[in-house]
């Protein structure tokens, strides 16, 4: 069980190695199809700053309007600069709160700790950088403290009820080979490269 100091540096790692991927996204178009089903790689990187917009507010306060969340429109010129701005918001916030402070989500209407509410973000940072990194024909790994994190969590959720939620498709079955892929698997990723 990771402490939420140790959750805060893995987090922050994610963040910059997100922020490189978006700088090299924002190189190229920005309709490219990702892993995400229906989601452009403008509507990915959307959604991932209106997360990290939102997610810095109800760290920093407590709770967060349920519009904080929603991503503004991105462009090739304002996809860096606005995925900056957010990070940096959400890393301020992060570092600032208490790992037991209440935290009020909107976007699921339930109240969890700092430390829950950081959790889904470093699940979400790592896999959405993933998702970046695929999109745009990199490769991408965490280190393996955040892999195995990833993967306890992804487990978690694909046992719940209905499986995975939001942006996570239906879990795939794991091979036991390789623990990143097998967490990939289990969020509805498929680490295949594309024949």
């Amino acid at each position: 069980m990771l402490t939420y100091s140790e959750m805060l540096t893995l987090h922050h790692t994610a963040l910059a190695d997100t922020t490189r991927l978006v700088e090299r996204a924002a190189q190229g178009p920005l309709d490219l199809p990702t892993p995400c089903d229906e989601w452009d790689l403008a509507a990915l990187l959307s959604h991932m700053i209106g997360q990290n917009r939102g997610f810095a507010a109800a760290l920093g306060d407590g709770d967060a309007d349920i519009a904080l969340y929603a991503g503004p429109e991105v462009t090739p010129d304002g996809a860096v600069g606005a995925w900056a701005e957010s990070a940096t918001a959400l890393r301020e916030a992060s570092a600032r709160a208490q790992p037991d402070a209440p935290v009020h989500l909107a976007e699921f209407d339930s109240q969890v700790s700092a430390t829950l509410a950081l959790g889904m973000q470093l699940l979400d940072a790592a896999v959405h950088a993933w998702d970046v990194a695929t999109t745009v024909g990199a490769t991408y790994r965490p280190d393996d403290a955040t892999v195995a994190f990833v993967l306890d969590s992804a487990g978690a959720l694909a046992a719940r009820p209905g499986g995975t939620p939001g942006v996570f498709a239906a879990p795939l079955s794991t091979t036991g080979s390789d623990p990143w892929t097998d967490a990939l698997r289990l969020l509805g990723r498929d680490p295949r490269p594309a024949a």
